[in-house]
């Protein structure tokens, strides 16, 4: 593992210690970014200290503390007779740094850019930002707006921790079922987006993927009889399965139907098949569930012409009454074509594309041209290929495109 991987790992349990231990959200991040920045310029020439994490918490405290100092001295100039002088033990070096290396505080870090006092959307991209590790650009790609306009959104985010004096805990028991929705929303972002990064040179990032399944562990840990925890830790271990044979040796992307499935991780598979079947039959499914029962339905799959299609077109139907969204319409027109041949997917991706969905994204002209390759309209489905692969933003999905468009040339 690279010593940048090892920072993108270490870096929000660091800054959930530090929000812990003296607040102060917005400069606790400062100071992890330069805790960040100096072990990116010490640890390749010195070696990696025997506790990284706590080496890490260590200076990032040093730098917290500096500054807080810095600004309460600015205060007391600029205002002595109104400034609120900061308890010694708030101002004083971490003592207790080892120690605090030794605890997790991500997920209340990650409760509390879910607070209900933000927005949604900031719920979201803070927690991208803060718990994740995205940048700021990786979240703006995520949410299809300017790198500028997210930049504005999670700074108010932080703001407004600050201003409405939100504390660093665990939400009360009778508060975790309006706070755990949003948790989940913002995991399977994580997820997906380490899963298959929205652009680079890499298609997948395990660290996030990696991170996600641990929190979604930990969430579970904390809500043992809810269904949809499970669905979602079990749609991420289904989907995670076939990482390794995703892509190959030269990093270039491997579609579903053309993966060695013996590269697929079978523990993976049974961990997560059998967090479905226990899930379901507990009533009413929801939207995580749901997508982690076709999940599994590919992964169970020995080879890609024994996936049961029209059971998965039927789950599609169901999620698309739970969330229905362009995404679903579009996986519901592969599985359609799938079921009922090319043509009817092509269908149902123009009423897909007269209603709107999706206008301008690389993913609705990808789909569109492997319906068309499938229906043999060779010269179609090329000029569609190159027109996804114009579009996104990730490298290797447009040199798999590229690629596909060559073939039909």
């Amino acid at each position: 593992m690279t010593f940048e991987n090892v920072l993108r790992e270490l870096a929000p349990g660091v800054l959930a210690a530090l929000v812990r231990r003296y607040g102060h959200f917005d400069a606790a991040e400062d100071a992890v970014q330069e805790a960040l920045l100096a072990a990116s310029l010490q640890w390749p020439e010195r070696g990696l200290p025997d506790n990284p994490r706590g080496w890490l918490i260590t200076v990032a405290s040093r730098r917290l503390t500096d500054q807080l100092r810095a600004d309460e001295a600015r205060s007391r100039r600029e205002a002595a007779a109104a400034t609120r002088v900061l308890p010694d033990e708030l101002l004083a070096p971490a003592a207790d740094a080892e120690r605090a290396a030794d605890r997790d505080d991500t997920l209340a870090l990650l409760f509390l850019c879910c607070h209900p006092a933000l927005s949604p959307t900031s719920q979201v991209a803070l927690t991208l930002r803060a718990v994740g590790g995205l940048t700021t650009a990786e979240i703006a790609s995520a949410f299809l707006v300017p790198e500028a306009t997210m930049g504005q959104r999670i700074s108010r985010a932080k703001q407004r921790i600050k201003g409405a004096g939100i504390p660093f805990r665990m939400p009360r028991a009778e508060d975790l079922e309006g706070r755990v929705r949003v948790v989940l929303r913002v995991l399977y972002l994580i997820f997906n987006e380490g899963y298959t990064t929205s652009s680079g040179a890499d298609l997948q990032r395990t660290d996030l993927t990696a991170e996600a399944i641990r929190l979604a562990r930990a969430v579970r840990a904390l809500l043992p009889a809810d269904a949809e925890v499970a669905g979602l830790l079990a749609l991420m271990l289904l989907t995670d399965a076939r990482r390794p044979a995703r892509t190959g040796a030269d990093g270039a992307l491997v579609p579903l139907a053309e993966q060695d499935r013996e590269r697929w991780d079978q523990a993976a598979i049974d961990e997560g098949v059998a967090l479905v079947t226990e899930t379901l039959v507990r009533g009413r499914p929801g939207p995580y569930q749901v997508q982690a029962a076709i999940a599994a339905l590919h992964d169970e799959a020995a080879r890609p012409e024994d996936t049961d299609w029209p059971q998965i077109l039927a789950l599609y139907g169901v999620l698309e009454r739970f969330t229905p969204s362009p995404v679903v319409t579009l996986n519901r027109a592969v599985a359609l074509a799938m079921v009922e041949g090319p043509r009817a997917g092509l269908d149902l991706l123009a009423d897909l594309e007269a209603g709107g969905g999706l206008a301008g994204h690389h993913r609705l002209d990808a789909v569109r041209a492997h319906l068309l390759e499938l229906a043999g309209e060779a010269a179609a489905a090329r000029a569609r290929y190159e027109a996804a692969a114009a579009r996104t933003t990730s490298e290797p999905e447009r040199r798999y495109l590229e690629s596909r468009a060559a073939r039909l040339a």
